[in-house]
């Protein structure tokens, strides 16, 4: 893979430089500014500061950094501007991310708490994450809507150059003509000729979640029906009322899980389980 682009015979660019994104994910404020915009947000730079924990005048440093390599982009409002995350690939990138970096310690009760919401539930920029995304993908595939893997790790798996345990992304699902048809019934938008069904490996749950245009479908129809809430603050979901019963009688997930279940797939506070933090 290289940068190298030709323009009338004249050579542009050589091989990428992954140290100059390196060296700008190397300092936690900025990792903590793109987590923040992570779920597909625009905020302005005062909150990006409180989110980072830097002053004001330092946020602005860095998010003109982010911006100039195009990490972020700037969305003027009127005399307001706001900055949001470049677009999906770096979402993508904030999410493989996730997967190998490791767990920062939780050190208080809110911070358990907010590690606990965001496995439970979250936004990641244009579809649904965490516990619940995960659920979802498994009633599609239960209900033969859609086909492939059920996004379980084998540890002893090495395929190929690919790590251990490391899931297929692009295309590892199919949309079946039943998962058509009933995910029209819900009211979902489908886009015309879509076929193959991309996915993430969530990185608290460490199984598939949906991602791609029916993965932001889907969130688009929860949030129209008012079945999820952001949580003030950060990127965590609740599921309301209404939530819990739709999610029930249209794809016959229960929610929230049984105590057991979570119990037996992470720990408490601090354990790197229920309680693993945001890992950047």
């Amino acid at each position: 893979m290289t940068g190298r682009r030709e323009t009338g015979g004249t050579e542009t660019g050589g091989d990428v430089d992954m140290a100059a994104v390196g060296e700008l994910l190397a300092d936690r404020s900025r990792c903590r500014m793109l987590l923040a915009l992570a779920d597909g947000r625009a905020l302005p730079a005062s909150v990006l500061a409180s989110e980072a924990g830097v002053a004001p005048s330092t946020a602005s440093g860095h998010l003109a950094r982010l911006t100039g390599r195009g990490l972020t982009e700037v969305v003027a409002t009127g005399k307001y501007r706001y900055y949001r995350l470049a677009g999906p690939e770096v979402a993508r990138l904030v999410e493989v991310l996730g997967r190998i970096a490791p767990a920062r310690p939780v050190r208080s009760l809110r911070e358990g708490t907010h590690a606990h919401a965001l496995r439970m539930a979250r936004r990641c920029y244009d579809h649904l994450a965490g516990r619940l995304g995960v659920a979802v993908t498994d009633a599609l595939r239960d209900r033969a809507w859609i086909e492939g893997s059920d996004g379980t790790v084998d540890p002893t798996e090495r395929p190929g150059h690919q790590l251990p345990g490391r899931l297929p992304e692009d295309g590892a699902y199919r949309l079946t003509d039943a998962g058509r048809d009933g995910l029209a019934g819900l009211g979902v938008r489908v886009p015309a000729g879509l076929s193959a069904v991309r996915c993430c490996v969530d990185w608290t749950e460490q199984r598939h979640h949906l991602a791609g245009p029916l993965a932001e479908g889907l969130l688009a129809r929860f949030d129209a029906d008012g079945w999820l809430r952001s949580t003030p603050g950060h990127r965590a979901l609740r599921v309301t009322d209404d939530g819990v019963a739709g999610l029930a009688a249209s794809l016959g997930v229960g929610w929230p899980p049984p105590a057991a279940d979570l119990a037996r797939v992470g720990g408490g506070v601090g354990s790197g389980g229920e309680g693993r933090p945001s890992p950047l």
